[in-house]
């Protein structure tokens, strides 16, 4: 006896081996091995080919997961019994007059998410089978209203997964170069674009040198062509071919389908890895693409771009000749400041210093003083000499001789000063002023001493 499902002939489907057949023979080894896999049939004793539930829930599995169909598929429908777990997770049915399937929408995805019980929505997502429960689930990646586009859905389905990768992180966007030496522009050089920034740059910064990156902007294989180019301008700066300061990456106002190559994943992908930074510049400055999203700065139009991405040399000069005016002002005031505190220091010196005219002057009244003691003193040396003098010639016996005075002395020399040193013949000799005489003693007359 052979079983019906799944098919255990190889050739039941022609030449080519059916899924099935490979199903069968990957699974042919538990025939003999494991007796939950076979079952013997009634009466005859022979042995049939069964499987497990769980090689069956894991072959399903593996044919939903398989096919690019159900793995990228939209599905619109009604919201049927709704739930939410303490997760955050979304549990729901969508159904329609046909049928119904099972639905499951994680809580990284449903951020922000709303959704209503019987809502009409259009979801995306992928079809599995969960093999533990058996139960066939969609696996829900986006949701929206029904009434929206099917190209709109598909840029919030990609936007929201971009989103989640970190795509649009604020925290990864870079600074602009303040004064670019070159500057990378991918756009198509036929437009308008290409001639506008041009004009632009030629105005507000003309020492900025242009690389163009020529791409196709619309059309199949658009996007291709403008990752090309971002990834080739990143190429040319890493080499150095070429100092690349920032690239813009540019195209003119359209319609959704003319844009929808910067709604593309391999346009933002390029964008995101780029090394240098990056000015999105696409459409009017109502259309918001994708690459706006990754990009490090997003212009309105193309000539916002241009004015974004360098300086105005105009203002510049302003801003210098304004700096180098305050500049002076400030060299002036600390010279200024400077100046004042030299003189004060100055000051201070000089009132350390000693006060030479002051000490001159001082030592000038000093000598006068010292001389006019000195003068004082010689004089009055002088007038006591001159006293002592005329003690010393008061007192001098020449002088008493002088006056008719005599000194007597004996025949020895000796002075005789009174009468009783005397006898009458006594040789003398008198010493007068003027010389000397001698005598003899006649006569003797002891008076009282006082004057004749």
């Amino acid at each position: 006896m052979t079983s019906d499902w799944p098919n255990d002939d190889p050739g039941s489907a022609g030449d080519e081996p059916s899924r099935a057949a490979e199903f069968a023979a990957t699974y042919a080894a538990s025939d003999s091995t494991s007796t939950s896999g076979a079952a013997a049939a009634p009466g005859d004793g022979v042995r049939i080919a069964a499987y497990a539930v769980g090689q069956v829930a894991s072959y399903l599995r593996e044919l939903l997961d398989t096919d690019p169909v159900v793995q990228d598929m939209w599905v619109s429908g009604e919201v049927r019994s709704l739930s939410r777990s303490q997760a955050g997770h979304m549990y729901f049915t969508l159904r329609d007059a046909d049928g119904a399937l099972a639905c499951v929408f994680f809580r990284r995805e449903n951020r922000g998410v709303r959704v209503e019980e019987g809502e009409q929505v259009l979801t995306h997502g992928r079809v599995s089978l969960w093999a533990e429960r058996g139960d066939l689930q969609l696996y829900v990646d986006a949701l929206q209203p029904e009434g929206v586009g099917a190209q709109q859905a598909e840029f919030e389905r990609l936007r929201r997964r971009l989103e989640l990768e970190g795509l649009f992180d604020p925290s990864r966007k870079r600074p602009l170069p303040t004064y670019p030496r070159t500057i990378g522009v991918v756009t198509s050089p036929a437009g308008a674009v290409w001639h506008d920034i041009q004009t632009v740059l030629a105005r507000r910064w003309p020492s900025a040198l242009l690389l163009l990156a020529s791409v196709q902007v619309q059309g199949a294989g658009a996007a291709e062509s403008i990752a090309w180019g971002v990834e080739a301008l990143n190429e040319v700066a890493a080499e150095g071919r070429a100092e690349l300061d920032v690239l813009i990456v540019a195209r003119g106002g359209g319609s959704a389908e003319d844009l929808a190559a910067f709604n593309s994943e391999v346009v933002a992908r390029a964008v995101y890895a780029s090394a240098l930074p990056l000015i999105s510049a696409v459409g009017h400055e109502t259309d918001v693409t994708l690459i706006d999203l990754v990009a490090d700065v997003r212009a309105a139009t193309p000539s916002a771009a241009a004015e974004l991405v360098a300086p105005d040399r105009e203002e510049e000069a302003a801003r210098l000749r304004e700096r180098r005016q305050a500049l002076g002002r400030g060299l002036a005031r600390v010279s200024e400041g400077a100046q004042l505190e030299l003189d004060g220091t100055r000051e201070r010196l000089q009132e350390a210093l000693p006060d030479v005219d002051g000490a001159r002057l001082r030592v000038d009244a000093i000598v006068e003083r010292a001389s006019q003691l000195a003068g004082s003193r010689v004089m009055v040396a002088q007038l006591a000499l001159a006293g002592s003098q005329a003690r010393l010639t008061t007192l001098n016996p020449q002088a008493t001789l002088a006056r008719g005075y005599a000194i007597i002395e004996d025949a020895s020399g000796r002075v005789r000063g009174s009468v009783a040193q005397l006898a009458p013949d006594d040789l003398v000799r008198l010493r007068l002023h003027d010389g000397s005489a001698g005598a003899r003693i006649v006569e003797l007359d002891a008076g009282d001493g006082s004057n004749p």
